[in-house]
């Protein structure tokens, strides 16, 4: 049985998306320059996944020359903001109080970080 596609981005599509977004525009090649860490992707995988997040609707692309250069469809911030909304509805019960009440009692929240989290929520309060 074929594994169902994730409307969510893998950790490979993910890695490929974060070097599209900092670039802003990459071709292929671009994209294999900048890789790190493990495992090494090969020309032909970054292809392929570039071409899978063009059907997911991550990319879009046009051709410049011979190559196609890739351009995020969608903002970081939007990615971000779905995948906490998918983790809050899984994991949480759409519950963010439980999610924040579970970063603070699990993490390791320094306090610089608890004063900047107090200061937004007052914030928010206003």
């Amino acid at each position: 049985m074929a594994r169902k596609k994730s409307p969510n981005l893998t950790d490979a599509e993910l890695r490929l998306m974060n070097i599209v977004w900092t670039l802003g525009s990459a071709t292929v090649s671009d994209v294999v320059e900048k890789i790190i860490g493990d495992p090494p992707l090969h020309y032909s995988t970054v292809l392929t996944t570039l071409r899978i997040l063009e059907n997911k609707g991550y990319l879009k692309h046009k051709k410049e020359g011979r190559a196609f250069v890739y351009r995020a469809a969608i903002k970081r911030e939007q990615e971000r903001e779905k995948a906490v909304s998918h983790l809050l509805r899984r994991f949480f019960d759409g519950s963010a109080e439980m999610l924040m009440l579970n970063l603070v009692e699990r993490e390791n929240i320094s306090t610089a970080e608890l004063t900047r989290l107090r200061k937004r929520i007052a914030e928010e309060e206003q």
